[in-house]
C-alpha cells in the first residue's frame, strides 16, 4: 500500500471504531447529561461527536464534492454522497434520530474507494515494474575510465560497457565478453540467457556476470525499452466501447437521478397536500428521495468497467504481453481468424543443416568443403554451413571463389574443384544430380565434376508453434492462415506440420495486403481477423488487420509500431493466451454491469416505495461497488489461462 491508502485505511478504522462505541450509547445515556450541565445538553454533545466522526470519514469527499461545484462540474458520485449523507444528517437532527446512518453510508462509500484505490494499484503495479526497465545511465570508456552519461547523448555505432547488476540501456552487439542476461523483465522467461561476442542484445535487460563491451546499434528513443514504455504509457488512452458508453451514460444518469430524488422529495408531499387533502409528509419523502439518491450512485460502473480493463491489461503485461489500449482487448476477445507471417513468427528466421544425404566421404568432411567454398559469402545460407562446420573457416585454403548469381559458388580447395548450389549450377555443370526426399533448401555439392552428395537446410521452426495452433483452436478460433513469400513446397510443409488450415505462398508484401482484404470479407459480422508478423515487410498488413500482434523481442520497429498487440518474448503459444485473457476481462465487465444495473434497478424501486432504508441504499451503493471491484481484480489472475 501506498501512503495515500494507508492514510485512507487508517481514517476507516478510526471512524468505524468510533462509530461502535457510539452505537454502544444509547440516547437515553447522553440524555442523563442534561442534570449535569443544562437541558439538551447530552442530545448536543451525542450531536458533536457524530459530527466529528462524520468529518473523520467525510470531509475528502466533501472537499471533492465543493470543488467540482466550484469547477462547474457538479454532478458525480461525490455530489451524490454528500448531498445524501448531509440531508441524512440533517433529517436525524430535526428528528432527534439516528445519526449512524449517515455516517456509515460515507464509511462504506470510503471502504469502496479504498478497494478500488487497491486494485489500480495493485494493476498499475504490473505496468509500472515494466517501467524499471528504464536505465538511468550508460557507461562510456575514456582513458581508461569508466564515465556515466545520459544514455540520450549516445550515437549508434558507440562503445558502451554494461558491468554486471546494470541494465542494457541501448540495443546493441556484444563486440567483447560473454555473460547471462536477465530478460524477465521484458519477456517474462525466468531462465538467464547467454550472450557472447556477436550476439544482439535488447536494452531493458539485466547483465547478470561478465562485463560487456556492446556496438550500439540505435539511438536510445528508438531501442526497444524505450518502445515498450511508450507503449504502456499509451495503453490508458484507447477507450473500449464500454468504457465510452459508461463515460457517457454516467454523464445523464447522475444529473438524471438527481432530478429525479428532487421531485420524489417534492411532489408527492405537494400532491398530498393539494390535492387529497392528507399531511404532507415531508420527513418521510425526504428520506426517500436521499435513500433513493445512495442506491442511484453510479460508483459500482463507473470504477468497476474501467477498473477491469486496466487490470487485463495489466494481467497480460505480467504475462509478457502488451496490449496497447481496452479497445484492442476488445477487439482481441472476439478474435475467430488467425492469419500469421511464416518467417520469424512460426519459424526462427534461422537456417541449420538438417541432413546430409548421398555422400560419398564423411559428412564432416563434405560439409567443411561446402563451408570453406561458401566463405566469402555473407548468405544467410553461406552462414547456416560455416555454422554447422563449428569454427571459422581457413580462408587460405580457398581459392578462385566464383559467385554465380541465383545458382551458387565455384572454389578451389585445398587444390580440388568445388561447386556448391542448388540444381541449376549441377545442370550448368553437367554434373548428374539426386533430388532430395525432404522439404527444404537443397545445396548440391560437386567435387573435381563428380557428384559428391547434398546438404539439406531449412528453417527451424519454433519450439511452441505447433502447441500454439492448437491452443488457438482449444480457444475457439475457427480458422488458422498461413502468408508467406517461400516457395509452395516448405510453406506447405511447415503448414501440414503445424496444423494450419490455408496457406497461401510466393506471396509478395503488395500480395498479402490484397491476400488480408479477401479474408476480411470472409468475416462474419462480429468475429475478428487477427495478423501475426515481425518484419518490415508486415507493417501494412498489421495495419490492415482487425487486430495486428507483432513479435516484440526480434520483430522489427516497423512492426511493433504498427502492432496492436506485442509479444515480448515472440513465443506464439501467447497468441492464445492474450485471447484468453481478453475474453475473461470482457466477461467479467459484461457480469459486473448486469449486477449493477440489476440490483440498482430492484433496490431503486424499493427505496421509492419506502420499502429501502439506508442500509439497504449502503448496500445497492457500496456493497455492489465492493463486489464489483473485487470481481475485476479477477482480471490480474491469467497465470493459468
Amino acid at each position: 500500500m501506498n501512503k495515500k491508502q494507508k492514510d485512507a485505511l487508517r481514517r476507516i478504522l478510526i471512524s468505524a471504531a468510533i462509530l461502535i462505541c457510539l452505537q454502544l450509547i444509547s440516547a437515553q445515556q447522553f440524555s442523563t447529561i442534561d442534570s449535569w450541565l443544562f437541558p439538551g445538553a447530552g442530545r448536543w454533545l451525542r450531536l458533536a461527536l457524530y459530527l466529528v466522526n462524520y468529518y473523520i470519514i467525510g470531509w475528502g469527499t466533501l472537499k471533492k464534492a465543493f470543488k467540482g461545484i466550484r469547477n462547474r462540474q457538479v454532478f458525480d458520485e461525490n455530489f451524490l454522497m454528500a448531498v445524501a449523507t448531509l440531508g441524512a444528517l440533517a433529517l436525524a437532527i430535526y428528528e432527534n434520530g439516528d445519526y449512524a446512518e449517515a455516517i456509515a453510508v460515507m464509511l462504506f462509500y470510503q471502504i469502496g474507494e479504498w478497494f478500488e484505490s487497491y486494485a489500480v494499484g495493485k494493476s498499475r503495479r504490473n505496468i509500472s515494474q515494466l517501467m524499471d526497465i528504464r536505465p538511468d545511465y550508460a557507461n562510456i570508456e575514456q582513458d581508461g575510465k569508466l564515465i556515466r552519461v545520459d544514455p540520450d547523448e549516445i550515437e549508434p555505432g558507440s562503445i558502451i560497457v554494461v558491468q554486471p547488476g546494470e541494465k542494457v540501456p541501448i540495443d546493441g552487439t556484444v563486440t567483447e565478453g560473454s555473460s547471462a542476461l536477465n530478460t524477465s523483465a521484458l519477456t517474462g522467461e525466468s531462465l538467464p540467457r547467454e550472450v557472447g561476442v556477436g550476439d544482439e542484445i535488447i536494452s531493458g535487460c539485466i547483465n547478470m556476470s561478465g562485463v560487456l563491451k556492446v556496438r550500439t546499434t540505435k539511438k536510445f528513443e528508438e531501442s526497444t525499452v524505450s518502445k515498450i514504455l511508450e507503449l504502456v504509457e499509451n495503453a490508458g488512452e484507447r477507450k473500449s466501447r464500454q468504457e465510452d458508453f459508461i463515460s457517457k451514460f454516467a454523464r445523464v444518469y447522475t444529473p438524471a437521478v438527481c432530478y429525479s430524488a428532487l421531485a420524489l422529495a417534492i411532489l408527492p408531499p405537494l400532491v398530498r397536500l393539494l390535492f387529497m387533502g392528507l399531511e404532507a409528509m415531508w420527513g418521510v419523502w425526504i428520506y426517500r428521495a436521499l435513500t433513493f439518491l445512495v442506491i442511484s450512485c453510479p460508483c459500482a460502473l463507473v470504477i468497476s468497467i474501467p477498473l477491469s480493463f486496466f487490470a487485463g491489461i495489466g494481467g497480460a503485461s505480467r504475462a509478457a504481453i502488451l496490449i496497447k489500449g481496452s479497445n484492442f482487448l476488445e477487439t482481441l476477445s472476439k478474435t475467430d481468424c488467425v492469419v500469421f507471417d511464416k518467417t520469424g513468427t512460426l519459424t526462427q528466421g534461422v537456417f541449420e543443416v538438417e541432413g546430409i544425404h548421398h555422400s560419398i566421404m564423411e559428412d564432416k568432411k563434405l560439409l567443411e568443403y561446402a563451408a570453406l567454398a561458401e566463405s566469402a559469402s555473407s548468405h544467410p545460407i553461406s552462414k547456416s554451413l560455416i555454422k554447422a562446420n563449428g569454427q571459422e573457416p581457413d580462408r587460405s585454403r580457398v581459392k578462385d571463389i566464383q559467385e554465380i548469381s541465383g545458382a551458387g559458388v565455384m572454389a578451389t580447395v585445398d587444390g580440388r574443384q568445388v561447386a556448391a548450389g542448388n540444381d541449376k549450377l549441377m545442370k550448368k555443370l553437367g554434373v548428374e544430380y539426386r533430388d532430395c526426399h525432404s522439404v527444404g533448401t537443397i545445396i548440391h555439392m560437386a567435387i573435381d565434376g563428380q557428384y559428391a552428395g547434398h546438404i539439406l537446410i531449412s528453417d527451424v521452426v519454433k519450439a511452441h508453434a505447433k502447441a500454439a495452433i492448437s491452443a488457438l483452436k482449444e480457444a475457439g478460433v475457427e480458422k488458422t492462415v498461413m502468408l508467406t513469400g517461400d516457395i509452395k513446397a516448405v510453406a506447405e510443409h511447415v503448414a501440414s506440420k503445424l496444423g494450419i488450415d490455408r496457406v497461401y505462398s510466393q506471396l509478395l508484401p503488395g500480395d498479402k495486403v490484397q491476400k488480408m482484404e479477401e479474408l476480411l470479407k470472409e468475416e462474419k459480422k462480429e468475429g475478428k481477423l487477427a495478423f501475426v508478423g515481425d518484419g518490415i515487410n508486415d507493417a501494412p498488413v498489421l495495419a490492415r488487420a482487425d487486430i495486428g500482434i507483432a513479435m516484440g523481442a526480434l520483430g522489427s520497429d516497423a512492426a511493433i509500431e504498427a502492432a496492436d498487440v506485442v509479444l515480448m518474448d515472440d513465443d506464439p503459444l501467447k497468441i492464445a493466451k492474450a485471447i484468453k485473457i481478453s475474453r475473461k476481462c470482457l466477461g467479467i465487465v459484461y457480469e459486473n454491469i448486469v449486477f449493477a444495473i440489476g440490483v440498482k434497478l430492484i433496490c431503486l424501486v424499493l427505496g421509492a416505495l419506502g420499502i429501502a432504508n439506508m442500509w439497504l441504499a449502503v448496500f445497492a451503493d457500496v456493497g455492489v461497488m465492493v463486489l464489483a471491484v473485487l470481481n475485476a481484480m479477477r482480471c490480474l489472475f491469467v497465470y493459468k489461462l
